[in-house]
């Protein structure tokens, strides 16, 4: 039997995430360039035997220049060393209002089991007569077990970037018409 193959619909989908700043403020960045394959056995997303997601760290947006460069640095997400952050999923369980999304997340050459929680707003044929399926994704990871460990503390002793990162994205996928072979 062949596997449906879907691909993400980047003109209506975005990647972002939140993290404290001074621990009083959250920032928002964005990652602008995105890739997201995802196979089934069928229109049940439970079937899923491949979910594949990258991001280009080169393309990282927190609506401040400076501090995306600073970002992109050793510091940070050594763009130069590791262009790409990278999930892999490995399971999907549909629970009664949500799902959850079981993989292993590398960041920076680090790899860690992470675990995502998906809310599946719907499956709708558009003007067009393609096949998309919504989905809104969140999760939290700790940056430091990824190595992105830079930090500063203030003359209080505040800590400048909180370990917390939360992630959303609201993702559309775009069935495709020619299936691949399982």
């Amino acid at each position: 039997m062949a596997n449906i193959k879907w691909v993400i619909d980047p003109t209506h989908s975005e990647i972002q995430f939140k993290v404290k700043h001074l621990m009083i403020t959250t920032v928002t960045g964005y990652f602008k360039k995105f890739d997201l394959q995802v196979e089934t056995r069928t229109d049940d997303f439970s079937t899923a035997s491949k979910i594949e997601f990258t991001a280009d760290i080169s393309s990282i947006d927190t609506n401040n220049e400076q501090r995306d460069t600073h970002l992109k640095s050793a510091d940070f997400f050594d763009a130069s060393n590791f262009d790409q952050i990278r999930f892999v999923g490995t399971q999907y369980e549909i629970d009664v209002d949500e799902a959850i999304l079981h993989g292993s997340l590398t960041i920076k050459g680090v790899t860690k089991p992470i675990t995502l929680h998906i809310e599946q707003g719907g499956m709708v044929v558009d003007p067009y007569g393609q096949t998309k399926a919504g989905f809104t994704v969140t999760g939290k990871i700790s940056r430091k077990e990824f190595g992105l460990t830079w930090n500063a503390v203030t003359e209080a002793g505040n800590v400048v970037v909180s370990d917390d990162i939360k992630i959303h994205a609201e993702i559309q996928l775009v069935k495709q018409t020619v299936a691949v072979n399982a």
